[in-house]
């Protein structure tokens, strides 16, 4: 994965009705932790990591690079969103585009809060890099997964068999969004 590309970074925080999307700071660190070692998260991720490896591996402040938002509802971090450019991404069809990726822990889960934070990075980066498109796998098992990728405008493009699953990939072009809207100048 690499960076986005001509991005200046970090954005302003991207405030929505309910939920902030900033950079990650230190007090973020245990939640980085709880998510990356939560068994339901992971379930469809391929399992979670040890607790005790991430608590010695974790830098006091998550990593910051472009494309990764922490997800703040009320002060506290509930997920994360991960836009990155997927240059050698093993389905062709995702080679070189961004990729959207969303972890939330379980106790945010069935709120809308993933949809309403995954539409406002999307929002964020159709104004940075207008036009291009943004894809998105998940198993077809995820079944929130993939009502999510619905509901943001993610049209199927394959599926595809990974990691003993089957694999959906969809992509979302800025003119079909969630709100059907034409990109400035068409």
């Amino acid at each position: 994965m690499t960076e986005l590309g001509p991005v200046a970074w970090p954005p302003a925080p991207i405030r929505t009705e309910r939920l902030v999307l900033r950079e990650p700071e230190a007090r973020d660190r245990a939640a980085f932790v709880e998510l990356l070692a939560s068994p339901e998260v992971h379930t469809y991720l391929g399992g979670p990591r040890p607790r005790d490896e991430l608590e010695r591996e974790m830098p006091e402040v998550p990593e910051r690079w472009p494309g990764s938002f922490v997800v703040d509802l009320d002060g506290a971090m509930i997920g994360q969103i991960l836009l990155r450019r997927a240059p050698e991404h093993r389905r062709p069809a995702a080679a070189g585009k961004a990729d959207l990726g969303y972890l939330f822990l379980p106790r945010a889960w069935g709120f809308g809060y993933a949809a309403e934070a995954c539409a406002a990075a999307l929002d964020w980066f159709d104004g940075v890099l207008p036009g291009e498109p943004v894809v998105l796998a998940t198993q077809t098992a995820n079944v929130g997964s993939m009502r999510l990728a619905a509901k943001l405008g993610f049209t199927e493009v394959e599926r595809f068999r990974a990691w003993d699953a089957e694999q959906w990939l969809g992509i979302r072009s800025p003119a079909t969004g969630p709100d059907n809207k034409e990109p400035p100048g068409r």
